[in-house]
């Protein structure tokens, strides 16, 4: 068998989306989806550049071409490439499984679990709007809780503030729903490291989950610092995009949950092996899966072949997202995600559909401080 053709589609429904389509002399067709939100073209034109490496290569060899993706440019790259990589990579193993007629998960070596926990989004211009938000979700099924810092919609985010903010939501959340309820929230990089310590401090009667990027990810040494003063369980590393840049996180033991990201970590072939580095350091996944169907369901084959794995999040349930052109057999009940035991990624992909989601460019939102200086989205 051998690889005629890969072809970038870049889409646009709830969000910008990038998939690809790897095409085998066989047949058989694979899909992949590639993270970088706002940057697709820039995903697309290496997914591009990428192709004429592959075409007539064996899909089966998913380690060499990997191999051959990353270093044939001799400059180790950044996450343009590695999310072209996660791309096409998924792909591959999706190919790979349909060949052979098994799920990807059992490629990864089988199931060491039967069902994968989830934790919903939320937003709120309050935590009184967030709580009626929170009981919604809970009478939904959801058992694990997400939210970014607030109000939601505003484009001024002055950390001190939202620091308050967070910590009066994890009061009353926790003190309305109980403890049963697993309770998250996402900084999404925007606090300074004494921000994130006053915010860590002040939720920590509260019992949350995690915080998730508490601090930006250009340096993560920086975590040690944070890691020293608070008993919080931390979460981070969706924005890294191989092993090599999860390396101080993972071996000093800065994070307790790897936000490794399917899309942008460079696929299945790297991920796994981030995933098993940090079994290593007792580190479980808590994977970033924010864009669409097909990166649900490679987190979901990932999830359930890693034994270190905690949650998955799930902004979209199967079925929600581009569901008359991406189906699939995969359900969610009560808050668990369940796979199907269709082979590859369990997906059915209308290809010609996908244009009635022509792609446009959108911007990310521009957050901005008191004093007009620009902070993280």
């Amino acid at each position: 068998m051998k690889i005629v053709a890969i072809t970038p589609y870049l889409v646009k429904e709830w969000r910008t989306m990038l998939f690809v389509k790897v095409e085998t002399d066989e047949g058989i067709i694979g899909i992949g989806e590639g993270g970088l939100t706002s940057r697709e073209l820039g995903v697309a034109g290496v997914i591009e550049s990428l192709a004429p490496l592959l075409i007539g290569e064996d899909p089966m060899r998913s380690e060499h071409l990997w191999q051959l993706m990353w270093r044939s440019g001799f400059h180790p790259s950044n996450q343009v490439l590695t999310s072209a990589i996660a791309a096409i990579d998924i792909a591959l193993w999706d190919i790979k499984g349909k060949a052979l007629g098994v799920p990807v998960y059992q490629l990864l070596g089988g199931k060491v679990r039967d069902k994968v926990d989830t934790y919903c989004h939320m937003a709120a211009a309050s935590p009184e709007e967030l709580l009626g938000v929170a009981r919604q979700r809970a009478e939904e099924g959801w058992n694990c809780l997400r939210w970014d810092s607030g109000p939601f919609g505003a484009t001024l985010y002055e950390p001190r503030h939202a620091v308050d903010w967070t910590i009066d939501a994890f009061a009353l959340l926790r003190s309305e729903l109980g403890p049963e309820i697993e309770l998250a929230f996402d900084a999404h990089t925007r606090t300074s490291v004494p921000d994130a310590v006053r915010l860590c401090r002040g939720v920590e009667p509260y019992r949350p989950m995690f915080i998730e990027d508490p601090l930006r990810i250009e340096n993560p040494e920086s975590y040690r610092r944070l890691r020293d003063q608070t008993a919080v369980p931390i979460a981070a590393g969706e924005q890294l995009g191989t092993k090599w840049q999860f390396r101080s996180l993972i071996e000093e033991e800065l994070i307790d949950y790897a936000r490794i990201d399917m899309c942008i970590a460079a696929g299945f072939t790297e991920a796994r092996k981030i995933a098993g580095w940090c079994e290593t350091h007792l580190i479980d996944l808590a994977v970033h899966n924010p864009i669409g169907p097909v990166s649900t369901a490679a987190c979901l084959h990932l999830n359930l072949a890693t034994p270190n794995m905690l949650v998955q999040e799930l902004p979209r349930r199967p079925g929600e997202s581009l569901a008359d052109v991406i189906t699939s057999s995969h359900r969610w009940e009560n808050g668990w995600l369940i796979a199907s035991d269709e082979p590859g990624l369990g997906l059915e992909v209308d290809w010609e559909g996908l244009s009635r989601y022509p792609f446009e460019q959108v911007s990310l939102p521009i957050f901005y401080r008191e004093d007009g200086s620009l902070t993280n989205w």
